[in-house]
């Protein structure tokens, strides 16, 4: 009996594949990083007169106009001052008046004055109408004062935690304060790049504004959009980094002061340039490169320029053909010559 010869060895069976070919494209050129929220102005709300604080008229956490009362300090010591200097210049008033009669009295007489008297009175109407000057300004000074006592919001914002209660004796030298006042309607958002960016960044600032997409820490929501405000005056020598500040609207409160997001400043659109997608780049020791499907079934290697990924996509440089089919996924499966086909989505 002979033994029986070996069956033949079988094709092996195509591997399914996506493919995909160049398409041109308008691609962002986006720097990213992380940042830090940050409010637009934050205000430290203190007493500017000492005495007891008689009436706190905000709740913790309220959304706050320019101009409404915070908080009230007993007025009265500051009333009474002013009552005071008024009296006090209604006094020098009167006297300034008799003074006036009097030197008109003297120069009416003629000879019969000397004229040390009518330097005299002329003087003596001199230092009275610079002491009234004087009341007037003590009665402004106790006017202000007495303004003190009603404390207001600087501007529009929402106010934090009371930091001190009602009743309590305050000081115009505190420095904890009644509130903490932050605006957040616009708002700020910090972050820092490398130094390296600085002139593309500056660049592209001299010819538009620069946008800036803020979004979440963890995911990709989008919380606002705005523009670069502006660009430290100096470079962190200790970690080669730029400071860097937007602005955003934020009329829907996404952003609060404090939060860590992630930014992308957009420097500009490079319009109609070759790309792929990211899952089709090969990464080797000696360089980028894709599979190809010929039209027999088989893949082939083939060297690419990767200038940069954007969205998902890789921008290559220009070479490859267009109508190329570029498998984008089941690489793993394949190796040069290996069957492939065309996976029915």
């Amino acid at each position: 009996m002979f033994p029986l010869e070996p069956a033949a060895a079988a094709d092996p069976a195509a591997v399914p594949v996506r493919v995909a070919s160049v398409r041109n494209a308008d691609v962002p050129v986006t720097l990213e990083c992380i940042g830090t929220v940050q409010a637009f102005t934050s205000v430290t709300i203190r007493a500017q007169v000492d005495g007891i604080l008689q009436q706190v008229a905000f709740t913790e956490g309220q959304a706050v106009r320019a101009g409404d009362v915070l908080a009230r300090i007993d007025p009265r010591p500051f009333q009474a001052a002013l009552d005071q200097a008024q009296a006090k210049r209604d006094q020098d008033q009167a006297q300034l008046e008799n003074a006036r009669l009097n030197l008109q009295r003297f120069q009416g007489v003629g000879d019969f004055a000397s004229r040390q008297q009518v330097a005299t009175q002329q003087a003596m109407v001199s230092q009275l109408e610079a002491q009234v000057r004087g009341d007037e300004a003590a009665i402004e000074n106790a006017r202000t004062q007495l303004g003190y006592a009603t404390i207001t919001a600087p501007m529009d914002g929402i106010t934090g935690i009371r930091l001190v209660d009602q009743g309590n004796l305050l000081r115009a030298t505190d420095a904890t304060g009644i509130v903490v006042l932050n605006q957040i309607r616009p708002i700020s958002v910090t972050f820092t790049l490398p130094a390296e960016a600085l002139p593309d960044i500056r660049q592209a600032m001299a010819a538009e504004p620069l946008g800036v997409t803020v979004l979440e820490r963890q995911g990709q929501r989008t919380l606002g959009t705005g523009t670069l405000a502006l660009v430290d005056n100096q470079i962190d020598q200790a970690t080669g980094t730029i400071r860097l500040k937007a602005t955003l609207p934020n009329t829907d409160s996404a952003l609060w002061p404090g939060q860590f997001v992630n930014v992308q400043l957009l420097l500009r659109t490079d319009r109609g340039v070759p790309t792929l997608p990211g899952t089709a780049i090969q990464r080797g020791p000696d360089g980028n490169w894709v599979y190809i499907l010929q039209a027999d079934g088989t893949v082939v290697v083939q060297a690419v320029t990767v200038n940069r990924f954007a969205d998902g996509r890789a921008v290559i440089a220009p070479g490859l053909d267009p109508a190329a089919r570029v498998v984008t996924s089941g690489q793993f499966r394949l190796s040069p010559g290996a069957r492939a086909e065309v996976a029915t989505p």
